[in-house]
């Protein structure tokens, strides 16, 4: 796919070209973005919401564990990969045209400032300004005697039992460690006096330990019973590690942290039983190959040495960390009740229709129901399934479940209508990345209730959202279809923008039919009447609507691209929007992460703007507008513009036909984030994002903040300044 994807890009350069661009522009390096950089830019924009002094503190620490978070995944399934690509001497090249090699060296420029930014934010602003604020986190040695006294019964009491040593001799291997766990390296050895020079072994030398930081106990371990002041787990644990070696002499302790392959690849063409199949892959992940160690600052340069080696690590593959390893654990802090250190909760509201009595399908049934999460409770859509569940006209319900999390309520309500007798089917994706074990649990759990589970389709992930509700009514059957661009997750709802499309149109209904169909049978169904689907369609339909919309800025119609995304990395459909923008589109794209298109290049993209939204929810939501020629058309779906959602996954494009949701989605959604000049920064055409700045004349916008506040404003398209 890869070669084919740099084909096309060298035909793009060919035309290039031929319109007298500047030779620098005809490699692939200038056409496109590197992915991986791009998606490090990304976590840059993360980092500076936690650097902004203006946020309160503990949304900062969260961003700041967000960054470390990100950064971690980034390793276990990016750096993993271009390491495979090294040690299996792949020679192709990245879309842009950057060996594997090439690619780990600049990740790794990328990355080293970024953590020593973020190292400097946690450690000189928000740590420090939360002990002002009466939240400390302590060192052991700044503690009163009668404080490390208690904190010293508490370890012999409650840590001491969990810790395992574990000393590297000719008898004893270097140890497993185990991905992202937190451990402390030391070396011990006998104490001359006691004139111990033999183990039963051989002669006792230093020996190497390494002690597992417990992950079943707090990593924060409150002093005096405060609830404000904290030590560190694994200095209390350094501060008596005497204990666990009796005649012996400790070593200073040192934090390290290892960071694995988790990037879980399954055959299934091999497989008799997914589930049995992806259960054992779990398993093995815990074993995956050492990508990056990361190491406190303080180590010395020759334990560093033994445990780079030991893991098969090269020098470039240590980060040397001047603060806390593992920032995530941090959050326990921000669980604390400190409401002014934190965003004030937000308010969803259930849409107005469905407070006027009538039952939720009564309401569909009159009209098409927009739903614009977290603004919009998420209880609208569960209650929608918990009501199909218990109306006795409810016949069948069938849903796509990618991500439910473990306390999802959506499963029970399956659960239920399938004891209540009604047909009820659930595509649960077990290859969901991070959330295997959860679907795993759910997926045998319906199974026990008489719940229908399938798996999807051989070597694609369903990744589409969709509920379809059959109803026996007084004219026959009705179908009652759900289309989201979020997963049918409550938790995730709180903090991610989706869309949902509550709808009984009779063409998505029969098409929803024939997806189940295609999903849990043999169908092999290839055309649709208003649903666009990938794999079967979705490359096509979206190259043909930018293609049209290329056709009728030539001939002089109206001609308008908006897309929001939060990827964009198609080498396809990116020249295609090249394309559109050499005659004459004006295309806007919010792209929340990775995007390989370079925007603004003069005789190539001039007419393409790009810019991100990173805030306080993580923008989510697809929504494509294309003005064609006059008569608009507004879509939503599940699918971001990257050759996994057109080619390997199983997606679902909808169009929103109602004007008055067109007119919302246009003139309200879209045209705020494109207003935003809070939160937007703007793809420059070297790479670099700028922060939008409100116009001397301009009201400051924040979008997210716009839709949580209710208000009643209303934006035009033709308002909006050029970015």
């Amino acid at each position: 796919m890869v070669a084919s994807e740099l084909s096309m890009l060298k035909e793009e350069c060919s035309a290039v070209q031929q319109m007298a661009l500047p030779p620098v522009l005809c490699g692939a390096k200038e056409l496109l973005f590197n992915r991986e950089l791009s998606l490090l830019e990304f976590f840059r924009r993360v980092l500076k919401e936690a650097q902004d002094d203006s946020l309160p503190l503990l949304e900062r620490l969260k961003f700041l564990s967000i960054f470390s978070s990100n950064v971690d995944e980034f390793f276990m399934i990016r750096v993993s990969a271009l390491k495979e690509q090294l040690l299996g001497e792949v020679t192709e090249l990245s879309p842009d045209g950057r060996t594997p090699e090439e690619q780990l060296s600049e990740c790794r420029a990328h990355l080293l400032p970024m953590i020593e930014a973020q190292t400097r934010c946690l450690q000189d602003e928000v740590l420090p300004q939360l002990k002002a604020r009466g939240i400390h986190i302590a060192p052991y040695d700044s503690l009163a005697d009668s404080e490390r006294h208690a904190l010293d019964a508490y370890f012999m009491a409650s840590v001491f039992p969990v810790l395992t040593p574990l000393a590297v001799d000719p008898s004893h291997p270097f140890p497993y460690i185990s991905n992202r766990s937190l451990n402390l390296g030391l070396m011990v050895e006998a104490l001359p006096e006691h004139g111990i020079t033999k183990s039963l072994t051989g002669r006792l030398e230093p020996r190497f330990v390494r002690i597992k930081v417990p992950q079943v106990l707090p990593r924060l371990v409150p002093v005096g019973g405060t609830g404000s002041t904290y030590v560190f787990l694994e200095e209390l644990i350094a501060a008596n590690v005497s204990t666990l070696f009796p005649r012996m002499r400790a070593g200073a302790c040192y934090p390290f942290r290892v960071t694995r392959d988790d990037d879980m690849e399954v055959r299934e063409d091999e497989a008799g039983d997914l589930l049995c199949l992806i259960e054992k892959q779990l398993r093995k992940r815990r074993f995956g190959m050492p990508v990056r160690l990361e190491v406190a600052a303080t180590m010395p340069d020759e334990m560093v040495r033994y445990l780079t080696e030991a893991l098969g690590l090269a020098p470039d593959d240590v980060y040397s960390i001047a603060g806390p390893l593992n920032v995530p654990d941090l959050m326990a802090l921000y669980e604390l009740h400190q409401p002014e250190l934190k965003f004030r909760p937000s308010k969803p509201t259930v849409p107005q229709v469905f407070n006027e009595g009538k039952s939720i399908f009564d309401v569909i049934k009159e009209r098409d129901v927009l739903l614009h999460h977290p603004y919009t409770a998420y209880s609208t859509v569960t209650d929608f399934i918990a009501q199909a569940a218990r109306d006795p006209d409810v016949l069948a319900i069938k849903i796509c479940l990618y991500r439910t999390g473990p306390e999802s309520p959506v499963p029970p309500a399956l659960i239920e209508a399938s004891e209540r007798g009604k047909q009820v089917t659930a595509l649960i994706e077990l290859k969901a990345r991070f959330d295997e074990e959860h679907n795993i649990e759910w997926a045998k759990r319906l199974e026990e209730a008489g719940v229908h589970v399938v798996y999807g389709i051989l070597g694609l992930k369903t990744h589409c959202k969709l509920t379809l509700i059959v109803r026996r009514e007084a004219a026959g059957l009705r179908r009652y279809v759900h289309i989201a661009t979020g997963n049918y997750n409550p938790t995730t709802s709180c903090t991610y923008t989706d869309l949902g499309l509550l709808t009984v149109d009779e063409e998505i209904g029969a098409d929803a039919t024939d997806l189940f169909n295609f999903l849990t049978g043999y169908s092999r169904q290839n055309k649709y009447r208003q649903l666009i689907v990938a794999p079967i369609n979705l490359r096509e339909r979206t190259l043909a609507l930018i293609e049209r919309e290329t056709a009728h800025a030539r001939a002089g119609r109206p001609a308008r691209i908006i897309a929001k995304l939060n990827r964009l990395a198609d080498p396809q459909l990116i020249r295609a929007l090249y394309e559109a923008s050499q005659a004459g589109v004006r295309v806007d794209l919010i792209v929340r992460s990775i995007c390989l298109l370079r925007p603004g290049v003069p005789g190539l993209s001039e007419t393409i703007n790009v810019r991100s939204i990173v805030g306080r929810f993580l923008e989510h939501h697809r929504i494509y507008y294309f003005a064609n020629g006059g008569d608009e058309e507004v879509f939503i779906g599940s699918a971001d513009w990257m050759p996994r959602n057109f080619n390997r996954r199983v997606e679902v494009v909808t169009p929103i036909h109602d004007s008055q949701l067109r007119s919302y989605l246009k003139d309200v959604v879209l045209a705020a984030y494109l207003c935003d000049n809070a939160q937007a920064r703007v793809l420059q055409p070297d790479g670099t994002y700028r922060r939008v700045p409100p116009a001397a004349s301009e009201e400051r916008l924040d979008s997210q903040l716009y839709f949580a506040g209710g208000a009643g404003v209303s934006f035009e398209l033709s308002e909006v300044r050029k970015s």
